[in-house]
């Protein structure tokens, strides 16, 4: 049974015109690992983004319900290497494991960063690899719209920002003001210090983290890090990637999905797109 009391988080959707994103700077640190064992029916892996992605991937609310229902309020276990997305579904699937029977235990494999560190706050016991990453910052997100869509979305991202500095200055015992200055400088923790400060509990074994060769090796994966690296927002990603394997599909119905043939043809046009963007506007 849990034995923390947790605060709860109003989940917000994303305001009009706006999706909501994890930072470019979280990608850059978000390498492919995950746990050495991770096969137990009780246990969430989240070694994607938060959110569906571009191929239907990622880590939603609708998985981890469907974990939970399964346990039946037994103890559950995440693990966790991702570099966040999403905030809402991020405070939707931290409400789900706050209201869960079982204890929770969620070990930060690689990194919990944006959205993913808030599914951490929602553990009785949160571990931390010693080589990982634990980042908290402000709501982040892209808006498209005029001056009342970008004031909506301003007082949208607020509320959500005081929400989240209650619950880190829970399971840190800092004070809302350093909460607050902490997550207005984007900070990021390494696994010493997300422990000293409070954010953790202890360290994960070094034996207890193994690369992740399939997702190293993914060339879609690795396509989608880069455009979001340069900003691109998930909604336009996911767009792109439809419209190239659509247009592979056609050209090539004989080929199998994911061989290396496809893979080179999206990442040959993906990588003309990058080389267009990144030209000087003139």
């Amino acid at each position: 049974m849990t034995h923390r009391t947790l605060p709860s988080v109003q989940a917000l959707d994303a305001p009009r015109g706006g999706t909501w994103e994890a930072p470019s700077s979280a990608y850059d640190k978000w390498a492919p690992v995950k746990a050495a064992s991770d096969d137990d029916k009780n246990t969430i892996n989240i070694y994607d983004q938060i959110g569906e992605s571009f191929d239907g991937s990622g880590m939603t609310a609708k998985i981890v319900n469907s974990v939970l229902r399964k346990a039946k309020g037994e103890d559950i276990k995440v693990n966790i290497n991702s570099p966040g997305g999403d905030f809402f579904e991020g405070v939707t699937i931290y409400n789900m494991l706050r209201e869960h029977e079982g204890a929770v235990s969620v070990n930060v494999i690689g990194l919990a960063a944006s959205a993913a560190s808030i599914i951490a706050m929602a553990a009785d016991d949160l571990n931390i690899a010693k080589s990982g990453f634990l980042m908290i910052h402000n709501s982040w997100g892209l808006v498209i719209g005029n001056q009342h869509d970008m004031t909506a979305a301003a007082e949208t991202f607020a509320v959500f920002d005081e929400s989240m500095a209650n619950v880190y200055a829970d399971r840190s015992g800092k004070s809302l003001s350093d909460i607050a200055a902490m997550m207005d400088k984007d900070t990021w923790m390494s696994g010493e210090t997300a422990v000293e400060d409070g954010f953790a509990d202890g360290f994960l074994a070094s034996d207890e983290v193994v690369e992740d060769k399939k997702k190293a090796s993914s060339a879609k994966h690795k396509l989608d890090v880069l455009l979001a690296k340069q900003g691109v927002p998930r909604s336009e990603r996911r767009a792109m990637f439809s419209e190239l394997n659509g247009t592979q599909n056609a050209a090539d119905a004989t080929q199998n999905a994911g061989s290396p043939g496809q893979d080179e043809k999206i990442s040959n046009a993906l990588s003309q797109f990058l080389a267009e963007i990144r030209k000087p506007a003139k």
